[in-house]
């Protein structure tokens, strides 16, 4: 996964050069078109700003919530301008579409160190399908591309990859430091290496649980996907979620971690409820004994502690996916307290990488944000990464050592 950045590009080939820079500025905003996040569009910061520095002429571009291919107000990257022109203290000019002679003409006439924001590319049903022409029409924009946008590499769109097979391709700060530190954790991890998985279902994350258990210590795995792994045991879960379908799967991941000799934990105990509900009756039951019309909603006090001891003295830490139903505040108490034990690891020199998404969500509800070493911007991405899949938008940047 070694690409090029940025900063191998000579200062003396970027000024004057027009850089179409791929961006993740979907953020989320209000009833009345606020942004109510800025934590994406302040993560592109560092990428645009060298480029400014270093006399480019930057021509940014996203996608913005699903328009499906039509032009909705509701989606135009309006606020995004206004938010990016006050962080960066100059005026970002903006074009009412994405391809055409109108923003032929404005990236034609940007100088040096200007900034141009295209607006919506997925108001073109082209740029989701990875449309050649279209990527060719983003393409003769610039002289160089950059992909900056960690969010949208799992996918193979015209403005993530497609563009790439007409420009020189190269990665921004944001997408370097995502591979750094995902990449280190998978091929050179500092040991014990321990992984936290949790979430609903285990669909989306079979081939994660299968890929860790070849390079962690221990994995531990919380959530409503335990409920799986102990009806394979043959263990009742109430009327807990279970997806029947994958028990098979959940029972060669069991053997898996036999045969590798890697613990595997699971809860010891649960925090019950008589209804998914924010106020429903709720108990502490053991592990083997959730009471029939009962079910999951987030780990219980022993299985806290638990798993706190395997994370206590953990080197590396990988979390992707919440403890419980984190979403109503009775059951977030399980994946607060293991945000916090992530967190005194990382203060005892512990790396804590967290996937994005509700994992991203529940540190940032625990308070615990700023004490991990890195939250990653792309949940799907980073579990895509983690599963050793080829992330098209990475695989098409130039590669920093070619070997002859």
């Amino acid at each position: 996964m070694a690409k090029k950045t940025i900063a191998d590009i000579p200062a003396a080939d970027l000024k004057g050069k027009r850089v179409f820079v791929r961006c993740d500025f979907n953020v989320p905003l209000d009833e009345k078109q606020n942004i109510t996040s800025d934590k994406r569009i302040k993560a592109s910061l560092p990428t645009i700003k060298y480029l400014i520095e270093k006399g480019a002429r930057v021509i940014l571009a996203s996608h913005l919530g699903r328009p499906k291919g039509e032009v909705k107000k509701e989606f135009s990257l309006a606020p995004v301008q206004k938010s990016l022109s006050q962080l960066l203290g100059k005026e970002v000019k903006m074009t009412s579409d994405c391809i055409g002679p109108e923003v032929q003409r404005a990236a034609t006439e940007l100088k040096d160190g200007d900034v141009l924001l295209l607006e919506n590319l997925r108001f073109h049903k082209e740029e989701e399908i990875n449309d050649p022409a279209f990527a060719k029409q983003l393409a003769s924009l610039a002289d160089i591309f950059v992909q900056d946008a960690f969010g949208t590499v799992h996918r193979a769109h015209a403005s993530t990859e497609g563009i790439a097979h007409d420009l020189p391709a190269y990665a921004g700060f944001l997408v370097e430091k995502e591979l750094k530190f995902l990449g280190d954790a998978l091929t050179d991890p500092k040991r014990p290496f321990v992984a936290i998985i949790g979430g609903a279902k285990i669909s989306g994350k079979l081939e994660v649980l299968k890929n860790l258990l070849d390079k962690v210590d221990t994995l531990i795995i919380g959530g409503g996907m335990a409920y799986t792994f102990f009806k394979a045991r043959g263990i009742n879960v109430g009327t807990s979620i279970v997806e029947d379908e994958l028990i098979g799967e959940a029972k060669e991941i069991l053997k898996a971690a036999i045969d590798k000799n890697v613990p595997l934990l699971l809860p010891l105990d649960h925090v019950v409820a008589d209804k998914f509900d924010a106020n429903a009756s709720t108990q502490v039951v053991p592990r083997t004994t959730i009471p029939d019309g009962w079910q999951g909603m987030d780990i219980g006090p022993e299985t806290i502690t638990k798993f706190s001891n395997a994370i206590k003295n953990a080197k590396t830490i990988v979390w992707n996916g919440p403890m419980g139903v984190f979403e109503f505040d009775k059951f977030a108490v399980g994946t607060i307290a293991i945000a916090k034990a992530v967190a005194e690891a990382t203060k005892n020199g512990a790396v804590s990488i967290i996937g994005g998404g509700d994992s991203a969500s529940a540190v940032k509800k625990a308070g615990a944000a700023d004490q991990m070493t890195h939250i990653s911007t792309g949940g799907g991405a980073s579990l895509e990464f983690l599963e050793g899949k080829v992330l098209p938008g990475v695989a098409c940047l130039l590669d920093k050592y070619i070997f002859l």
